[in-house]
């Protein structure tokens, strides 16, 4: 494999890039005319742009895109994550041109991004799964009959999808058939798929998922797991690896788990699977994310491993470079979500220009970007600036160092989620470990933040008064000596 494409933009078509050209592999950029100044289009060998700002008319366009691949000889295409990178469709089409896919086949993706054909697949693997219907809801009384059966509150979730589209919580039996009307409606217009089911819905549950990687040569292990329960609108912001609640017995379990979940579609390449994890501990698969996950460098950073190199070596047909007893936990590390959103308003997008830009520093502190002070954050695509990753020798050091490195990290021009990580970092529930995916709607509100940045205003006038004393004693001060100093020498002179 000698030259990729990188089917993305931003910060991992920049990370992807990078992992590459250690390996001695060209890169190709594509680009739509939003992005003809980005980062990854200036880093690539070859850039191409793919047409207008639209992702339906730029980066969803994945004939233009294999297209390219032929005009330019390109061996792989890895396609990040989001856009086409899990699309069947589209890896059926790369492989009959000829081309390679750093990722899964098109069976997993069919098999995994149905919800009800992952349980169907891993139920043969004894795998832990949520009480509930075994298919899709055909009626409101099969719907009623399971939610009596299983004991209400139920959640109704679309089969299709995610990132909490389609997903309803009822309480009670007089709200279901409202509910499940609501749900059907949003995940038609959503996934272009109707099918619902019903399950019952865990209480307190946390939001814990193991990184998975296997070869065609049936070699298949787990990079342990992730805490992912801090989350707004069923969307993750803060991501650590290993979690503090998981033993090392638990870990053992939920990573065998999770190796049967990639037994189950034949997976090959990187790929997570995602659990629900309930207030005793028990775990319950959810699904599987057949791709690259954005956290994964909270991963790379506890196990040592680069995991876009490996998804590479796999896609060339080359045997995982390690077993599952090579791989130990070194550390703890800790990734925030830079997202360009107002937490202090609902966290909807704040789109403008990054007029000023500073990164953080320092051992241990890693920045995935793909912005510079003076570039705009477009309104086409997802509205994340970076990825700020911390690694420690522990989980206390590592939070501490985060917040260190947002104090570091300057932003304006747009809104943040900065002061919101930082808030969570410094909350007592996170420091403790004691708390669930419910982490925003029990301790957060906007106006918290209206109170930090007060209490910060005061301590910047305080600080101001200070420095503004401490010059006011100097000069006296060197006033003072000044004159002494003068005093002494004319005194010299005399003598």
């Amino acid at each position: 494999m000698n030259k990729i494409l990188i089917a993305n933009r931003g910060e991992i078509a920049l990370r992807i890039m990078r992992s590459a050209k250690e390996m001695g592999i060209k890169t190709v950029a594509v680009f739509s005319e939003a992005d003809r100044n980005a980062l990854h289009v200036r880093y690539a060998d070859e850039a191409v742009c793919l047409g207008a700002p639209p992702s339906n008319q730029s980066y969803l366009l994945g004939e233009k895109i294999i297209q390219v691949c032929k005009e330019l000889n390109v061996d792989g295409v890895h396609p990040g994550y989001g856009f086409l990178s899990e699309n069947a469709d589209f890896a059926n089409s790369l492989e009959a041109a000829g081309i390679i896919l750093i990722g899964p086949s098109a069976h997993s993706m069919e098999i995994m991004g149905d919800k009800l054909s992952a349980k169907a697949a891993v139920k043969s693997y004894n795998i832990p799964l949520v009480p509930g219907t075994d298919g899709a809801v055909e009626d409101l009384q099969e719907a009623i009959r399971t939610a009596r059966e299983i004991g209400f509150p139920v959640m109704i979730k679309a089969s299709a999808g995610g990132g909490g589209k389609g997903m309803r919580i009822v309480h009670t039996e007089e709200t279901l058939e409202e509910e499940m009307n609501l749900a059907i409606s949003e995940a038609t217009s959503s996934f272009g798929n109707g099918a619902v089911f019903v399950e019952r819905f865990v209480n307190s549950p946390r939001h814990i998922e193991i990184q998975i990687l296997a070869d065609t040569h049936g070699n298949v292990v787990h990079l342990f797991e992730r805490e992912c329960s801090i989350q707004r609108r069923h969307q993750k912001v803060i991501e650590e690896a290993p979690s503090a609640v998981v033993s090392e017995e638990l870990r053992t379990k939920m990573g065998e788990c999770a190796k049967d979940v990639a037994r189950a579609c034949g997976y090959v390449g990187a790929g997570t699977v995602e659990f629900l994890v309930d207030d005793k501990l028990d775990f319950y698969f959810l699904e599987m994310n057949t791709r690259l996950q954005v956290e994964h460098p909270v991963t790379e950073m506890i196990s040592g491993v680069d995991i876009v190199k490996e998804q590479i070596r796999v896609a060339r047909g080359e045997k995982l470079s390690f077993a599952q007893e090579d791989l130990k936990i070194n550390g703890h590390a800790i990734e925030s979500r830079v997202y360009a959103e107002d937490p202090q308003n609902n966290f909807l997008p704040d789109i403008g220009t990054l007029e000023r830009y500073v990164r953080p520093q320092g051992a241990g502190v890693r920045v995935d970007d793909g912005f510079e002070e003076g570039m705009e954050i477009p309104i086409y695509y997802d509205p994340m600036i970076a990825k700020l990753a911390v690694h420690a020798e522990n989980r206390d050091e590592a939070r501490t160092k985060m917040v260190r490195a947002i104090d570091e990290y300057e932003i304006t021009g747009v809104k943040t989620t900065l002061p919101f990580c930082k808030f969570v970092m410094e909350h007592d529930a996170f420091a403790s470990g004691n708390f669930d995916t419910g982490f925003v709607a029990d301790h957060f509100k906007p106006e918290m933040l209206d109170e930090v940045d007060e209490a910060e205003r005061e301590v910047a006038a305080l600080m101001t008064v200070f420095a503004e004393k401490s010059t006011e004693i100097a000069v006296s001060s060197a006033t003072s000596d000044a004159s002494v100093s003068k005093w002494k020498a004319n005194r010299t002179r005399l003598n």
